[in-house]
């Protein structure tokens, strides 16, 4: 456990280094015109380590019930939900994705990076999500994972 630990510690540490370098770095122009992609990205990843560093807490210190089989899931979760990130910034840019609160236009990024950092905090949801806007636009239907997951869910109800 130790070991997650000091990973978790060196993604935020290189995740906060990296949204604050282009403050003091000069950044060629089509990165800085480009920017808010990666802040996304890093925003999805702050929010998996939140997600993580919350899980780590609650199973050994809360519930006393952690599990080396969950280790491989602590060490790709930031990974997913850098992913995550990066998908919700490219489906809003696509207008798939839409904020439904009044935004100022001045503030239009921190929309993004909010939506971000809740993809990246809660990837499975965000997956759902996807699922149901492509199956309202394109018709495709949702992944066995999840057609498993509604009949697990829909057993429980009824017992």
């Amino acid at each position: 456990m130790k070991k997650i630990i000091i990973y978790f510690i060196a993604w935020i540490i290189a995740s906060m280094f990296l949204m604050v370098w282009q403050h003091f770095v000069e950044l060629p122009a089509w990165y800085l015109g480009n920017l808010l992609w990666a802040q996304c990205t890093i925003m999805g990843i702050i929010g998996g380590l939140m997600y993580c560093l919350r899980a780590v807490f609650r199973h050994k210190c809360v519930k006393d019930d952690w599990d080396i089989k969950w280790e491989v899931w602590y060490y790709l979760r930031p990974v997913t939900s850098a992913i995550s990130g990066l998908v919700s910034f490219i489906f809003m840019k696509a207008g798939l994705l839409v904020l439904d609160a009044t935004i100022n236009p001045d503030h239009i990024s921190y929309g993004y990076l909010a939506i971000a950092f809740i993809a990246g905090y809660n990837v499975d949801n965000f997956m759902k999500k996807l699922e149901e806007v492509a199956l309202s636009i394109w018709g495709i239907k949702k992944s066995r994972a999840s057609q498993e997951e509604d009949v697990e869910a829909n057993q429980n109800k009824t017992n």
